[in-house]
């Protein structure tokens, strides 16, 4: 298929067809940032929800300086939920650090699950320690995929001190969540997450144990233990 030109673009996000709105989008993804994010905002606020999602995404993966208060902006304000944890979600992929506040205080205050979802997902994209208390939180909460975001992240951010606070899921129902217990253990090297690798390794789940073995094996290549 034939790369479309920057005007090309530009034109068919013009389009009343949300289906070349969607194309032109996705014409982006090879664009130099500089050039892509000033035609992602032209349908940043457009009729069409997928699109939308799509628009705030992009702002994740092609960064400028625009990006970062843009998205801050939806997450805080946005009457979507779904847009809300879009921006959430995109502040992770730009990895800006002044990210930490905004996110905390969506995982705190936003009454949706996906939008917290998305915040604690991205406090471990962050790798900022200080995101160790509200992802303890997190562990806390009633909602299981909370519990899979926030396990995930505490092993992004190498939070060795929630080690036993993260090990009471080594018995979880949900393969999901012994899963990803046992990709943050590899992250977190201690001899209780040695212990607990060896133990997830003979999981009767095979992702489980694929995931043991090879958080396990690295470990002990390492030399950190």
């Amino acid at each position: 298929m034939t790369s479309l030109t920057l005007q090309q673009i530009a034109d068919q996000l013009d389009s009343p067809h949300s289906r070349d709105r969607m194309i032109a989008l996705a014409s982006l993804r090879h664009i130099p940032a500089a050039d892509a994010v000033p035609l992602i905002k032209k349908v940043l606020d457009d009729e069409n929800l997928p699109i939308r999602s799509m628009a705030v995404f992009a702002l994740g993966i092609k960064p400028t300086a625009e990006c970062y208060p843009i998205l801050v902006k939806l997450l805080e304000t946005d009457p979507d939920y779904g847009i809300r944890a879009d921006a959430a979600g995109a502040l992770g992929y730009l990895q800006d650090i002044r990210a930490f506040e905004p996110l905390v205080r969506a995982f705190y205050e936003d009454t949706e699950w996906l939008v917290r979802f998305s915040a604690a997902v991205s406090l471990g994209n962050l790798q900022d320690i200080r995101a160790q208390k509200v992802l303890l939180e997190a562990l806390k909460s009633d909602e299981v995929v909370l519990h899979q975001a926030a396990i995930s992240a505490l092993g992004e951010i190498k939070a060795i001190e929630a080690i036993d606070d993260l090990l009471v899921f080594a018995s979880s129902k949900d393969w999901l969540i012994r899963q990803r217990l046992a990709e943050a253990l590899g992250n977190l090297p201690t001899k209780k997450s040695i212990s607990a690798l060896k133990f997830l390794a003979k999981d009767s789940h095979p992702q489980v144990s694929q995931a043991a073995v090879y958080s396990l094996d690295n470990l002990e290549k390492s030399d950190q233990i």
